[in-house]
C-alpha cells in the first residue's frame, strides 16, 4: 500500500467543490494537504484491486478518509484504519496486533470486521458505480435522443429503446442494461437491481450530487441518464485537460442547471417567431423563387442571439460570422438586422444595379452592422463575410478578419472581438479546408482565441445520405483534433439549445478555445425550394410531412406551463407579420441595388462619402538617400547585444553591408527597402506562409536565431525607427488553401496594411485556387469590396522538374478582365485609371528596385487590388540581378516596361528584331547575346530586349510606343514557358491591338506540353538552348506568314 500513498501524494486530484471555486476565482489548484504520520504497511500486491482504474478510486476515497473519515462509507473507514493499524496483505480486517497497540483497539477492529464481512464486494460495487458514472460521461451522447425526426441515430448507429429515464419511480432496470450495451461492456458491472437502493459514495469526478457526497443507485443512474441521454448529447472526454473536463462535467451535470425563467422562455418564443414566420413570409411572396429557407432548423435564430446575447455580457464587442447560403436571409434579417426592405427588394427581377461589376445572388451577400445588444444594453458590431457557394471557403476568410480585429484593437486575449463560424453537415464532415482552419487555432500568429462553431446538421448533404458521405460516426468529429468539446443538442428542444449556447459562450470566454454546438435538425424543403426531395429521401420526408413546426410544440408547451397564453402568442405572431408587410411595401419603393449597401468589410475614411477614390493619383514611391542608407544599416547587422548567429548568416549580413556600400541593392535587399520604409510610414505589415521567416532559398532571413539559447529570436526590422509600425513575419503551417484565406481575411480588415502571402514555390498556390478563383480574383465585382493583399510566387525554369517550375502565370492573366482586342484611350492619368479599373495587378519584376517600386506602389495607391508577383529563384543571387539606389530615389518609380537604351536606341530604324519579354529571361537573352560577341552589330542584330514587367493591367502606352519606334523590327515574345503556357497567349493579342494588327507577334520559347516543365536535366538545357537560337536567329519566321 506504500505505492497508493505515494500516488496519492503525487495526484493530489480536486474535489468537485474545489474546482468549483477554483474556477470561480480564477486562482491556481489548491492542493490536498496530507499527515504523513499515517502509513500503509501492506505490500501492494497483496491487494489486487489496486491496480488500474481500480487504483484510482482507492486514491479518491482515501484522500477524502484523510481529511474527514466520516465523509466516506463505514466500510471505507473501517478498511483504511484496519490498514493504517498495520493489518497483513489482503486480510486488512484480520490482521494480527501491531506492536504497542492495545486490546482495546484490535477488539474494535475485530468488531469491525465482524459487522462489514464482505468488504471485497463493496470496494467492487464502488468501483462499479465510478465506472458507471465514467461510462454515461464518455459515451451517453450515443444514446441521447438527439434526431427530431426520430429515424436516426445522430452517431449512425441502430436505434436504442426511446423510453427514456425521467424519474426516480420509474427507472426500468431492463430498459437501462439494454441501453447501457452501448455504454459499457459488462452493462451494470455486476450491478442488478438489488443494488437500486444502495447508497454509494460519489467520486470527485461527477457534480450529480450536488450538494450531497453519497446517493442511491437508483438515483445516481437517473441523474446520468438526465444528464447525458436526453436531448443533449455532449463529447468532452477525450479532452486532456483536467481543469476543462470538470468545467463541462459541473455545466451539465450539476442538477436543475438547465432552468429558465418565465422571461427568457417568452425572449425564446419571440424569437423562435421571428425565425419563423420570416420564412413563412418569404415562402408566400415568393414561391418559386429559391432562398435557402431555414425550415426545419428554425432555433437556428435563437441560437445565434443567445450565443451573442452571451458574449456580449462577458465584454466581447465585436462578431465576426461565415455561414453557408442556408438560412443566410434570415440570419441578415434577424441576427445582424439587415433592413427588410433591403432583403426583399432582392427578389425583384427588374431591380437595376448601382454599382460596378457583377453582383452576387442574395443568399452570397454580407453585411455589416452596428446596434445596441437589447439584452446587455451595450454596443455590439456584427459583421456577417459576403462567400460564395463554395462550402466552408469562407472559414478560414472569417479567422483572418477575426484575428486582424483583434490586432488593431490590441485584443490579444480575444476579449473584444470573437468569431462565429456556421456550417451543413455534410461540408463539415467533407472539406478538407474545415481541418486546415482548425489546424490554425492554436497557432500563435492565426489563433483568434477560441471560435464558436455551429452545425446546422440536416442530417443529410443535398440528396446524399449521411451513412455514404462519412466514414465518422458524427459530422463534427473533426473538431476533436484540437480537443474542442462538442455539444449536439435535439433542435426541436428550443431550451436545450438556448442551454447549450450558453454554455458554448461561456467555454469560449473561460478558456478561449474552439467549441462546436451541433444542432441536429432536418431540412423540411429540398436543397432549395425547387427542388424535390423525395426522389432520393422518401421515408425521411414522409416523417417531415408528418413533423409538427418547433415554433407550435414550445408554444403549446409554454402555454400548458402557464408563461403565456394563446392570446399573447398570437399577438406576437400579428405583430412581426404586420413588421415583414410594412417592410414588403416600401421594397416596392426600391428600383435600384446598391451592392456596397452589403458591405461586410468597411474602410472610414479611406474612400470619399460614395465609395470613390479620394483621387487618381499615385506619388513617387522612391525614397531619400538617408532612409535607405539607414534601413541597409540595419538588415546588415544585430541589432540585440549579446546575440549569437549562424557563421553563414554572419556572411550574408556582410554582404548586405557591402551593398549599401555600394548603393546597390539585391532582391532580398530591396524587400527590406520597402518594408522598412513603410513601417516607418505606420503601415502594418504582415508576411505570412510556408518558411517565410528565413525564405525556401535562404535569402530573407527576417528572424534571427540565437545559435546558444532556444527559441531567442531577434527580428531587425522591429527595430529600425522609434514610433514603427510592428513587422509580423510568420512562419504558416503547411497549408496553402486555409493560410491564403486566412490573408485575404486579415488583409480586409484595413487598406493600411501589407499583406502579403508567399507559396513556397508558384504552384503551390494549385490548392488554394478556391480562395484565387472565388475571393481574390471576383471579389471586387461580386461584392464591391477591395483587397491589397499581395500573392508572392517563386517562378522560373531552372531544370528542376515540372513540380517546382512554374506559378502558372497563364491562369492569372486569362481571369484579367482586360479587353485584349480593344487598346483603351490614352489620358493622362491613364497608368492609374488602369490599375483602378482592373480586377487585380500581375507583375513578373526584372530588377529588384521595380520590386521595391511595385511593393511601395501597393500602399501608396489610392485603391485597393490584390497584387500577384511572380518572384525570382536563381535571380536572388545572380550577379547581374542588382539595382542601384540611382532608381530607387525621390522621383522614381515603378516602371511597368523597362526599354531598351543601349546602341539599338540610338539607330532604331536599323533594329530588324523587337524582343519582348518578362523576368527572369532577360538575364538569359543579354548573356547570349554577349556570348555570342553581336553587340558592337546593332544595325543587324536585336538590342537587349524590352522588359514587360507589369502584365496586367497590359501597358498598351509603353508596348504602342517601342512598336512604333522600332518599326522596321520583328516583334517577337519570347518566354522560357511552354507555348501553351506562361504569357505568350495573353499579351500576342495585346500587342497586336497596339499595332493595329499589321504586324504579326512571333514566339520564341519552348514547345506546347502538358506539364510545366521536363524533369530531366539534359532536356532542359536542350530547350533553352532552342529557344535562345530561335531568339536569335533572324531568318526564324522567315519561311512564316503573317
Amino acid at each position: 500500500m506504500h505505492r497508493l500513498r505515494t500516488c496519492a501524494a503525487k495526484l493530489r486530484p480536486l474535489t468537485a467543490s474545489q474546482t468549483v471555486k477554483q474556477l470561480s476565482h480564477n486562482g491556481p489548484a489548491v492542493s490536498r494537504t496530507f499527515q504523513h504520520g499515517r502509513l500503509y504497511t501492506a505490500p501492494v500486491a497483496a491487494e489486487p484491486f489496486l491496480s488500474g482504474t481500480s487504483l484510482n478510486y482507492v486514491e479518491e476515497m482515501y484522500i477524502a478518509w484523510l481529511e474527514n473519515p466520516q465523509s466516506v462509507h463505514k466500510s471505507w473507514d473501517v478498511f483504511f484504519r484496519n490498514a493504517n493499524a498495520g493489518a497483513a496483505p489482503g486480510t486488512a480486517y484480520q490482521s494480527p496486533p501491531p506492536l504497542g497497540a492495545s486490546l482495546a483497539a484490535l477488539s474494535n477492529a475485530q468488531a469491525a470486521m465482524v459487522a462489514q464481512p464482505n468488504v471485497d464486494k463493496l470496494v467492487e460495487d464502488h468501483l462499479a458505480v465510478q465506472s458507471l458514472i465514467r461510462a454515461y460521461q464518455i459515451r451517453g451522447h450515443h444514446v441521447a435522443q438527439l434526431d427530431p425526426l426520430g429515424i436516426l441515430d445522430a452517431d449512425l448507429e441502430s436505434s436504442v429503446p426511446a423510453n427514456l429515464v425521467s424519474s426516480s419511480n420509474g427507472l426500468d432496470i431492463a430498459v437501462c442494461k439494454e441501453r447501457l450495451k452501448k455504454l459499457t461492456v459488462g452493462a451494470f458491472y455486476g450491478l442488478d437491481e438489488s443494488d437500486l437502493d444502495k447508497v454509494f459514495h460519489l467520486p470527485t469526478t461527477t457534480f450529480i450530487g450536488g450538494n450531497e457526497t453519497a446517493l442511491p443507485l437508483r438515483e445516481i443512474i437517473r441523474r446520468m441518464e438526465m444528464s447525458y441521454c436526453q436531448h443533449i448529447g455532449v463529447e468532452f472526454m477525450f479532452i486532456n485537460d483536467l481543469e476543462q473536463c470538470q468545467w463541462i462535467r459541473q455545466k451539465f451535470e450539476t442538477p436543475s442547471a438547465m432552468q429558465f425563467t418565465n422571461e427568457e422562455k417568452r425572449t425564446l418564443l419571440a424569437r423562435l417567431i421571428r425565425s419563423t414566420r420570416f420564412e413563412e413570409f418569404l415562402q408566400r411572396k415568393w414561391s418559386s423563387e429559391k432562398r435557402f429557407g431555414l425550415e426545419g432548423c428554425e432555433v437556428l435564430i435563437p441560437a445565434l442571439k443567445t450565443i451573442i446575447d452571451k458574449s456580449s455580457e462577458s465584454g466581447v464587442d465585436n462578431v465576426i460570422m461565415g455561414m453557408p447560403h442556408r438560412g443566410r436571409l434570415n440570419v441578415l434579417a434577424n441576427v445582424i438586422r439587415k433592413e427588410l426592405e433591403q432583403i426583399f427588394c432582392q427578389f425583384d427581377s427588374k431591380l437595376e444595379a448601382a454599382d460596378e461589376g457583377t453582383g452576387d445572388v442574395k443568399y452570397h451577400l454580407g453585411m455589416y452592422h452596428r446596434r445596441i445588444n437589447r439584452v446587455t444594453n451595450r454596443n455590439i458590431t456584427l459583421s456577417l463575410v459576403a462567400n460564395p457557394s463554395h462550402l466552408e471557403a469562407v472559414d478560414p476568410v472569417v479567422q483572418g478578419k477575426t484575428k486582424a480585429e483583434q490586432f488593431y484593437l490590441s485584443d490579444t486575449e480575444g476579449k473584444k472581438v470573437m468569431s462565429i463560424l456556421l456550417h451543413g453537415d455534410a461540408a463539415f464532415a467533407g472539406q478538407g479546408i474545415v481541418y486546415e482552419t482548425f489546424h490554425l487555432s492554436d497557432l500563435p500568429s492565426y489563433t483568434t482565441h477560441g471560435t464558436i462553431h455551429v452545425v446546422a446538421n440536416n442530417q443529410i448533404g443535398f440528396t446524399t445520405d449521411p451513412r455514404v458521405a462519412r466514414s465518422s460516426p458524427y459530422p463534427t468529429d473533426v473538431a476533436r483534433v484540437v480537443n474542442a468539446p462538442i455539444f449536439h443538442v435535439n433542435g426541436d428542444d428550443p431550451e436545450a439549445v438556448m442551454y447549450v449556447c450558453n454554455v458554448a459562450a461561456e467555454w469560449r470566454s473561460t478558456f478561449h478555445k474552439d467549441v462546436v454546438v451541433d444542432l441536429v435538425c432536418y431540412r423540411r424543403n429540398g436543397h432549395n425550394e425547387m427542388d424535390e426531395p423525395m426522389f432520393t429521401q422518401p421515408l425521411m420526408y414522409k416523417q417531415i410531412k408528418k413533423q409538427k413546426a418547433v415554433l407550435k410544440k414550445y408554444a403549446e408547451k409554454l402555454m400548458s406551463e402557464g408563461v403565456v397564453t394563446q392570446q399573447e402568442f398570437e399577438a406576437e405572431m400579428a405583430k412581426y407579420d404586420k413588421i415583414c408587410e410594412e417592410a414588403y411595401a416600401r421594397s416596392k419603393d426600391e428600383k435600384i441595388m446598391h451592392i456596397k449597401h452589403w458591405l461586410d468589410s468597411p474602410w472610414p475614411g479611406f474612400f470619399t462619402l460614395d465609395g470613390q477614390p479620394k483621387s487618381m493619383t499615385c506619388p513617387s514611391t522612391g525614397l531619400s538617400e538617408e532612409t535607405l542608407a539607414h534601413i541597409g544599416g540595419v538588415a546588415s547587422s544585430v541589432p540585440v547585444e549579446d546575440f549569437t548567429i549562424h557563421g553563414g548568416l554572419t556572411r550574408i549580413l556582410k554582404g548586405r553591408g557591402e551593398m549599401v556600400k555600394n548603393r546597390t541593392v539585391d532582391w532580398a535587399l530591396a524587400e527590406y527597402m520597402a518594408f522598412g520604409s513603410l513601417l516607418n510610414e505606420g503601415i502594418h505589415i504582415r508576411l505570412s506562409g510556408q518558411d517565410v521567416e528565413r525564405g525556401t532559398f535562404s535569402h530573407r532571413h527576417h528572424v534571427l536565431h540565437d545559435q546558444n539559447v532556444d527559441k531567442r529570436t531577434c527580428i531587425p526590422m522591429n527595430h529600425l525607427w522609434p514610433n514603427q509600425a510592428p513587422y509580423t513575419v510568420c512562419n504558416s503551417s503547411l497549408s496553402e488553401y486555409g493560410v491564403l484565406g486566412f490573408e485575404l481575411g486579415f488583409a480586409m480588415a484595413s487598406p493600411n496594411a501589407l499583406v502579403l502571402w508567399e507559396a513556397q514555390f508558384g504552384d503551390f498556390h494549385n490548392t488554394a485556387q478556391c480562395i484565387i478563383d472565388q475571393f481574390i480574383s471576383p471579389g471586387q465585382a461580386k461584392w464591391v469590396r477591395q483587397n491589397g493583399i499581395v500573392l508572392l510566387l517563386p517562378h522560373g525554369m531552372e531544370g528542376m522538374g515540372p513540380e517546382h517550375s512554374s506559378a502558372r502565370p497563364e491562369r492569372f492573366l486569362q481571369m484579367c478582365n482586360d479587353d485584349p482586342d480593344v487598346v483603351p484611350k490614352l489620358t493622362e492619368d491613364f497608368a492609374v485609371q488602369q490599375l483602378y479599373d482592373a480586377n487585380w495587378i500581375v507583375v513578373n519584376c526584372s530588377t529588384p528596385a521595380n520590386y521595391f517600386h511595385v511593393l511601395r506602389r501597393q500602399i501608396l495607391l489610392p485603391f485597393r487590388k490584390p497584387l500577384i508577383i511572380f518572384t525570382p529563384k536563381s535571380l536572388l543571387r545572380h550577379p547581374e540581378a542588382k539595382s542601384s539606389f540611382d532608381v530607387m530615389l525621390p522621383g522614381t518609380e515603378f516602371l511597368r516596361g523597362i526599354v531598351e537604351d543601349g546602341p539599338a536606341a540610338e539607330k532604331p530604324g536599323d533594329v530588324k528584331r523587337l524582343l519582348f519579354c518578362t523576368g527572369k529571361v532577360y538575364y538569359e537573352l543579354a548573356k547570349e547575346r554577349k556570348s555570342r560577341e553581336l553587340e558592337a552589330e546593332v544595325a543587324i542584330i536585336p538590342p537587349p530586349p524590352a522588359a514587360k514587367d507589369q502584365l496586367s493591367p497590359f501597358p498598351y502606352d509603353v508596348v504602342e510606343q517601342e512598336a512604333k519606334k522600332y518599326h522596321n523590327a520583328e516583334l517577337v515574345w519570347c518566354q522560357e514557358e511552354h507555348k501553351n503556357q506562361g504569357y505568350y497567349e495573353y499579351v500576342k493579342p495585346r500587342i497586336r491591338a497596339t499595332t493595329r494588327r499589321e504586324r504579326p507577334v512571333w514566339y520564341a520559347g519552348r514547345e506546347p506540353a502538358s506539364a510545366p516543365a521536363t524533369g530531366n536535366k539534359n532536356t532542359h538545357l536542350q530547350e533553352l538552348k532552342r529557344f535562345l537560337e530561335t531568339s536569335f536567329n533572324l531568318d526564324a519566321f522567315r519561311h512564316l506568314g503573317n
